[in-house]
């Protein structure tokens, strides 16, 4: 069986703490481990391999966060653009053998209970293997709003729960009334009462490869063509990677809508696994260590009659009095102010900052396949950054329009590049790179590379680089 682990994500939902450069599934928020590393632990026990897809700049997120931990042989497929998920497991699945199963995962998703997340994937692997498209139906412990569901019908002569359980329908997202309505069925259910059983739906699925792909052509014959053309046409080196206008060519469709829903062969299995998408801060407190006061657990917090609130992030000191259940996220750069219960708002201010800011898109600290950098200082006409370079990488061979630079090095030795001319720059040393120079940093030795970079002219974005060559295969 191989994982197919989805990677995507807009990094909107837990902003602050998350953005797009740096989505929740790769935030390090439970015992120094991300929720992608978790997802890795947690299948690599019951999967054989594990295939990725995720676009080129998570592909090294990914990398960097597996040299962490032990994991199973490894397969990339990197999209240039999202178009959902049932391209995605699509992509993925004709890079596979048709007989093979699939256990697809979104990589931001916490289960908490392993035992009987083990048991509901064994049943689901013995029910793929009969040719069924298998879902995971999460037994809903209250009213949820934010989630969608899944309602399967009963087993005749056994009111008990069980595996494999027929799909009569997938639902929106429903309002609280709704939701309520769904619990009491239940009840309903459980009480020996011919009704229908309503479950939230995991997003998590378990099928043969050529089964999907047979469905989805059958269902959505467009997405089944567009994506096979890509898959074909694709380069395939050291990882599949699919072109820009392939992608965009395949439609934007989730496999919910594109086959599931339409699919004779759907089965669900109910799962009681301690499971959570972390969709909101609202989620996110109830899964973090509190105190007595309800307050979660952080050392930089001062707490003076306050209970119940979320603090989250900060080196800085962060002192409340007489708060209570309110959400405070410090990451540097930005502080969220929330009230518990309106978390899911956040992106609305997401939205609003996308305007006029780049907050949403990167920390202040940036992860780069050859390392990172961290804006020490920003104002109008300069920027200054700390720079990391791992051993053995380089930077893109690049130029700017509307910036120099200058470089000092702190520690390590750098090979630069500028023009037609390369030389070594030593601890001590600097450089200077004019607007319009063909330039690049290198770490040809065994020690980390650290640099002071100082950046001046009208414009300093992030955007304001033009790639000539680069070692990553990243967009110009």
């Amino acid at each position: 069986m191989t994982n197919i682990i989805l990677c995507g994500g807009s990094g909107t939902r837990l902003w602050p703490v998350s953005r797009t450069l740096m989505p929740k599934q790769f935030v390090k928020l439970f015992d120094n481990k991300s929720l992608f590393q978790l997802t890795v632990e947690r299948n690599a026990k019951l999967c054989d391999a594990q295939f990725i897809v995720s676009n080129a700049e998570q592909y090294f997120l990914a990398l960097d966060q597996l040299e962490e931990l032990p994991h199973n042989d490894t397969e990339y497929l990197l999209e240039p653009v999202g178009r959902n998920t049932a391209p995605a497991i699509a992509l993925a699945c004709m890079a596979l053998d048709p007989e093979e199963i699939v256990l697809v995962t979104p990589s931001d998703h916490l289960i908490k209970e392993s035992e009987a997340y083990s048991k509901v994937i064994e049943e689901a692997q013995k029910l793929a293997f009969e040719g069924h498209l298998v879902t995971f139906g999460i037994t809903p412990k209250y009213a949820e709003t934010g989630f969608g569901y899944i309602e399967a019908s009963p087993v005749i002569g056994n009111s008990s729960l069980v595996t494999g359980m027929d799909v009569v329908n997938f639902h929106e997202k429903p309002d609280i009334e709704t939701a309520n309505a769904y619990l009491e069925k239940n009840t309903q259910y459980t009480n020996n009462e011919s009704t229908n059983y309503y479950m939230w739906n995991s997003g998590m699925f378990c099928f043969k490869a050529g089964v999907f792909l047979e469905e989805l052509k059958k269902h959505a014959l467009k997405i089944h063509e567009a994506s096979k053309a890509a898959f074909e046409n694709a380069a395939k080196e050291e990882m599949i990677r699919i072109k820009h206008d392939d992608m965009m060519a395949i439609l934007e469709e989730s496999i919910d809508y594109a086959v599931m829903e339409k699919s004779d062969k759907v089965k669900v299995v109910p799962s009681d696994i301690g499971w959570s998408d972390l969709g909101s801060f609202d989620a996110l407190y109830e899964e973090l260590d509190k105190d007595e006061a309800g307050n979660t657990l952080n050392p930089n917090h001062i707490s003076i009659g306050s209970r119940n609130n979320l603090i989250y992030g900060s080196e800085r000191k962060i002192a409340t009095v007489d708060i209570e259940d309110t959400i405070v996220v410090d990451t540097g750069d930005a502080l969220l102010i929330a009230k518990k219960g309106s978390s899911q708002r956040v992106k609305e201010v997401v939205a609003e900052i996308r305007k006029n800011t780049e907050l949403h898109h990167i920390h202040l600290t940036g992860h780069r396949p050859w390392g990172t950098y961290t804006v020490l200082e920003e104002s109008d006409g300069y920027k200054i950054k700390h720079i990391e370079v791992k051993p053995g990488k380089r930077l893109s061979l690049q130029k700017h329009y509307h910036r120099n630079e200058h470089w000092i090095v702190l520690s390590g030795s750098a090979t630069v590049t500028v023009n037609d001319k390369e030389f070594i720059v030593n601890p001590n040393e600097s450089t200077y790179i004019k607007a319009g120079d063909i330039h690049r940093l290198e770490n040809r030795g065994k020690l980390p590379l650290v640099i002071i970079e100082a950046q001046v002219g009208e414009y300093t974005g992030e955007d304001d680089i033009v790639r000539l060559d680069d070692d990553y295969h990243r967009e110009a």
